[in-house]
């Protein structure tokens, strides 16, 4: 399988009037977060189905692909990085891992960032310094910081929720919608496993939460204590 093959599927694929409607969505208008990004009109499961039957291709071919204007190029190539990942020995996750962080001008939607942070960053720093993710949580680049907290989510399905904590209050005071809905989702996620540490950082923080972010926090907490949270009242 090569980059071009792969290209000439993803044309067949193609469709122009959802590729309209996945342009308006993902914000690639003049000034908006996406600008200038091109799409095709092809779904995630489809990417998916044909990743899988990508298994074996040449890094080299891979990284083609991931250097593309084309959304679901880059997608297909991250999907094809996790896969590689997924599958390796500690050399090649390693190897993976550092090509993610070196290519992160190439990740710059929020899909490409929370269909792949998680399973390749957050799984790589497992057991590991996280280091690099307070570095990224301090970027003037938005992709980097929603690359930091989501790749967490890897750390809160092992019940670990030390560094999605300490992420979310470096990215309290974040001024972009994207990083207020990836921390408050975030600590949902937490608040699934555990309410009780969910709570302990709201009860902290919630008066000086962005309101997006609160509302993605809380949404899964009764209604009445939604509530209480939302009319500053805890």
């Amino acid at each position: 399988m090569t980059a071009e093959i792969i290209r000439k599927q993803l044309r067949k694929a193609a469709d122009k009037d959802k590729a309209k409607i996945l342009q308006r969505f993902f914000k690639t208008g003049p000034g908006e977060y996406g600008e200038g990004d091109i799409f095709l009109g092809i779904s995630v499961p489809v990417l998916r189905k044909l990743s899988k039957e990508c298994d074996g291709m040449p890094l080299n071919e891979t990284m083609q692909l991931l250097n593309s204007t084309i959304h679901e190029e880059r997608l297909i190539a991250l999907l094809l990085l996790v896969r590689i990942f997924s599958k390796g020995d500690g050399a090649i996750r390693k190897k993976i891992y550092d090509i993610y962080l070196k290519n992160t001008k190439h990740i710059n939607n929020w899909d490409l960032v929370d269909l792949t942070a998680p399973n390749i960053v957050g799984t790589y720093l497992i057991n590991k310094s996280k280091k690099p993710l307070y570095t990224l949580a301090k970027s003037n680049n938005l992709w980097k910081r929603r690359i930091a907290i989501m790749a967490t989510f890897s750390f809160i399905r092992r019940n670990d929720f030390d560094d999605t904590l300490k992420i979310s209050h470096i990215l309290l005071t974040d001024e972009h919608d994207l990083i207020h809905k990836a921390v408050g989702w975030m600590l949902r996620e937490v608040g699934k496993r555990s309410p009780a540490t969910e709570e302990h950082f709201l009860k902290q923080h919630y008066r000086k939460m962005p309101r997006t972010m609160l509302r993605y926090a809380i949404e899964r907490l009764p209604e009445a204590r939604r509530r209480k949270y939302l009319n500053g009242t805890i």
